[in-house]
Parts: structure tokens; C-alpha cells; sequence
């Protein structure tokens, strides 16, 4: 009888260990300059490319720069990038890639512009000093090089932006990469032509904040930043920050 068993647990291992190998091979999957693999979807996501072609996006499928995404409700997104670096959204957000020019082993740069929603970035530290790594939304961009933080961007254009590990810098005006949307109303009296004063030139010290580990800064939806404070793991904690704390505690 123990023969037996014996037999069928060698059957069964050696029926196993090719599913295991198999699975590693989702990671071999080759990510070039400009894409990002997707490794994790939940719910449903779709993408518009540079052509205007819409599709819903799988887990293994590659999205490039020029693509427009989307994530419906109760959906969670991660991206790898070429350098290992992670990007991951929580449901209803909308953000561009407008660059991914990452690389292991030469300098590029990396842009994704939030319109709404959640976003979490580990930024390979691989890289560090080799590239710009930026989230931007509507009236900053945070960015880095080396680090884990994240940005929330609310309906009012307002955002948020927290960090994890290492130094994160956030300026003001980070310009609008997608349409918004346009509000309907009855029609408007407009006033006659009036002179207007010329822009006031702004130094970009005076719009620029450095934010360490632990710390936070919010951006009204006039993009005027608040004084940047220590946030507690206690306020911070809920069901998404949780969740990409335990993806980053396994890294590809």
C-alpha cells in the first residue's frame, strides 16, 4: 500500500512541476522601450490606442505609450515596465502613458498622467539616477527616482500625493494631457473686451516641494499646494494601500 501512494505522489509531482514552470514564464515575456506588461487584472479595463482603437485588456498583454486606459468599477491594474519598475490603479481611475522609455541599463524617461483616480509607482531603484520617473495630473507632477509613493486625483482636480520610501519632488502645473470633461448649461451673458495683464512669471522653486518617506502633500484644485506634513501608517491604512503594500513585498 505504500508503494502505492508512493507511485501516485511521483505522478502527481511530475504532472506539477511543468505547471510551475510554466507559470514563471509569465515574467519572460520581453517588454521593450515604451511598453509596460500588464501582471495583474481585476474587474475590467480598456485601453484606447493612438489610433482610437478600443480594447479590454488582459493580464499578459503589453500597452505602449500613446495608450489611454480606463478601470471600471471594483478593478485593480499593475504595469511592469522593462525596468522592473511597478505602476498599479485602483478602480475608476483614467491616466496616459505618455512616456515609457524605460530601460534596466540606459537612461529614459517615464510620464503617466493621471486624469482621476488612484495610483500607486515603485520605482525601481535599479535606475536610480538613470531616469525621470513622473506622475502628473491636472496641477502638479511628482516625480523621482528611486522610491515608492502614490497620488490620488479627485473629481475637482485636486490631488494627493504620499510616499513611502525615499524623496519624492511635486511642482505645480502638471498641464493637461486629457481633455476634461465640459460642463452643459443654459446660455451665458458675456462681457464686452477688457484689457488683461500679461502672465507673472513663476519660478519654479516657488512652486516646488521636496517630500520624504511618511510625508504628504495636497494640491487644491486652484493648484496652490498646502505645507507638506507627516501622515501615520494608522490614517493612511485601508483596503488599497494594503494591497500594493503586499505586491511590493513581492518583487519581479
Amino acid at each position: 500500500m505504500r508503494k502505492l501512494y508512493l507511485l501516485v505522489f511521483l505522478c502527481l509531482f511530475v504532472l506539477w512541476v511543468p505547471e510551475q514552470s510554466d507559470a514563471k514564464k509569465i515574467m519572460t515575456v520581453k517588454i521593450g522601450r515604451g511598453e509596460a506588461l500588464i501582471t495583474y487584472l481585476e474587474g475590467t479595463v480598456q485601453a484606447i490606442d493612438g489610433q482610437k482603437a478600443l480594447r479590454f485588456l488582459k493580464v499578459n498583454d503589453i500597452v505602449k505609450q500613446g495608450d489611454e486606459i480606463k478601470t471600471g468599477q471594483k478593478s485593480k491594474l499593475e504595469l511592469v515596465l522593462a525596468d522592473k519598475s511597478q505602476l498599479r490603479f485602483a478602480d475608476n481611475s483614467h491616466f496616459k502613458i505618455l512616456q515609457a522609455d524605460a530601460d534596466e541599463e540606459k537612461a529614459g524617461d517615464v510620464k503617466i498622467h493621471v486624469a482621476i483616480g488612484k495610483a500607486w509607482a515603485n520605482v525601481s531603484k535599479a535606475v536610480a539616477g538613470k531616469q525621470n520617473f513622473e506622475l502628473t495630473c491636472e496641477n502638479a507632477v511628482a516625480g523621482v527616482r528611486g522610491t515608492i509613493y502614490r497620488m490620488n486625483v479627485h473629481e475637482d482636480r485636486s490631488a494627493m500625493v504620499r510616499v513611502y520610501d525615499g524623496t519624492v519632488y511635486v511642482a505645480g502645473g502638471g498641464g493637461t494631457a486629457l481633455e476634461a470633461p465640459k460642463v452643459i448649461g443654459p446660455p451665458q451673458k458675456i462681457e464686452g473686451p477688457k484689457s488683461i495683464p500679461g502672465p507673472e512669471k513663476v519660478t519654479m522653486e516657488q512652486w516646488t516641494f521636496i517630500i520624504r518617506a511618511m510625508q504628504q502633500i495636497v494640491i487644491g484644485s486652484d493648484g496652490h499646494p498646502a505645507q507638506p506634513r507627516d501622515f501615520t501608517e494608522q490614517e493612511d491604512r485601508d483596503e488599497w494601500v494594503d494591497w500594493n503594500k503586499a505586491q511590493d513585498s513581492d518583487p519581479y
